[in-house]
């Protein structure tokens, strides 16, 4: 059910999560610049509740000074000393590529840093699969989890980066232990086909696509407008008879700005928390802001955690 606000009260989604990541040995994550209380508190936290263990690489001193001012334990963390943000960030791709870290975690440096020197051609951290984004998000308003995709990394997906991005999705949220077959919402403005609209011609394609085994593991549908998507009688008053419809576990978005926009529009008007990860390098990226809870970053730490640990028992060394 998708609005049932008898479980929709209950903070039980990311406190199952993070229950789930702390039943599995916890991951070693490169902590990338960890120097504002948020981001060093987001690692020490998950590190106590037994989900990460973290090695922090950034300037020694603002680490130190950091954990004294606002009373963070880090006497059991390893710690690599250097100069400044984009030298941590080219440090930390170096120790995936030594096999020290499973996780890349974002400290307070900006997400574009990170993410070049993951990306970049020539000793990053690429394979041959296209990089992503997942928000995993707790609506308090919503019984489910609910996956938002692509809202950080592909700024206008076509059709085959939209195909990619679903599978991904639905593979993280097998294999991060949701549940399976998980129901799947192509968005739009509307519910019908219409060449005015070039996202509902891609949905209808990639809802064929799944029909001919080129998506698999999930129940697509799509166009669905957000309201239709996410709201049993929505989709009743407008004669959407499906199992996505109303019951949404996964919305893709047409583009970044959308997804971008959906997204802080669940986190500031409907209180959502939500978990942020990137998925198809060498390793899971969690990436946080600091506008997260400290249950949000923590979620974001279990979620990548959890997918680690599925790859592991997979095959060592199949890519993110």
């Amino acid at each position: 059910m998708s609005a049932d606000t008898s479980q929709a009260q209950s903070p039980s989604k990311y406190d199952r999560l993070i229950a789930a990541a702390q039943a599995v040995p916890p991951a070693p994550t490169i902590v990338v610049h960890p120097c504002d209380e948020s981001s060093l508190r987001g690692a020490v936290d998950s590190a106590q509740a037994g989900i990460i263990r973290p090695l922090l690489v950034g300037p020694e001193r603002k680490i130190r000074d950091t954990a004294g001012r606002h009373g963070l334990d880090i006497a059991g963390f390893e710690l690599v000393d250097v100069a400044h943000s984009d030298e941590a960030a080219a440090k930390a791709v170096e120790l995936i590529h030594a096999g020290r870290g499973e996780l890349l975690m974002k400290g307070s440096l900006h997400t574009d840093e990170l993410m070049r020197a993951v990306t970049a051609k020539a000793g990053g951290l690429r394979t041959d699969r296209r990089i992503r984004h997942v928000f995993v998000m707790d609506v308090p308003a919503y019984a489910e989890t609910i996956f938002v995709t692509d809202a950080a990394i592909n700024i206008f997906p076509d059709l085959d980066a939209k195909r990619d991005i679903i599978q991904n999705a639905i593979n993280l949220y097998v294999e991060a232990g949701f549940g399976k077959s998980p129901r799947v919402a192509i968005l739009s403005a509307v519910e019908t086909v219409t060449s005015k609209i070039p996202s509902t011609i891609e949905a209808a394609a990639l809802c064929k696509m799944a029909d001919r085994g080129q998506i698999t593991g999930g129940i697509l549908d799509g166009p669905l407008a957000f309201d239709n998507a996410i709201d049993v009688e929505a989709a009743r008053i407008k004669g959407i008879k499906s199992e996505v419809a109303g019951r949404a576990q996964i919305l893709v978005v047409p583009d970044l700005e959308a997804g971008n926009m959906l997204a802080k529009n669940l986190a500031y008007f409907a209180k959502a928390d939500g978990a942020g990860i990137v998925l198809g390098a060498r390793v899971p990226v969690v990436l946080t802001s600091r506008a997260d809870s400290a249950r949000a970053r923590m979620a974001s730490c279990a979620v990548a955690a959890l997918y680690a640990h599925a790859r592991r028992r997979r095959a060592p060394t199949i890519a993110a």
